[in-house]
């Protein structure tokens, strides 16, 4: 089992990494996912994570104070917005497009309601 752990670990951690350049994938939910799987899979992956001068911060902020950083709020804002606007302009159907404002608005409201890192 600690096998199936490991690959779920090493899948969110390839998500993660690909929403900081993607820009409607999250990248701190895949993170978290990947700790998560890694403590269950693997303990060198795990403290390699937290330990990781990038993502380790986040993660440690999420776990301690269920913050997120003003900087990661201002990015998630400008990223929603992208979307949105790509939407808008490649005239997708109104009933998607409504359904994206929803639900990230939903998002956006999620994330600037937790305490800043």
């Amino acid at each position: 089992m600690r096998f199936v752990w490991t690959i779920c670990g090493l899948l969110s951690l390839t998500l993660g990494t690909l929403g900081v350049v993607l820009p409607l994938l999250p990248t701190v939910p895949f993170l978290l996912l990947a700790a998560f799987c890694f403590a269950k899979g693997s303990d060198r992956l795990h403290h390699w994570l937290l330990s990781h001068r990038i993502f380790g911060p986040p993660i440690e902020e999420w776990r301690t104070k269920g913050a997120i950083s003003r900087v990661a709020k201002r990015w998630s804002t400008v990223s929603i917005l992208a979307v949105l606007a790509m939407s808008f302009l490649l005239n997708v159907a109104w009933p998607v497009f409504g359904l994206q404002i929803i639900i990230l608005t939903a998002v956006l409201t999620f994330i600037w309601t937790r305490p800043n890192s």
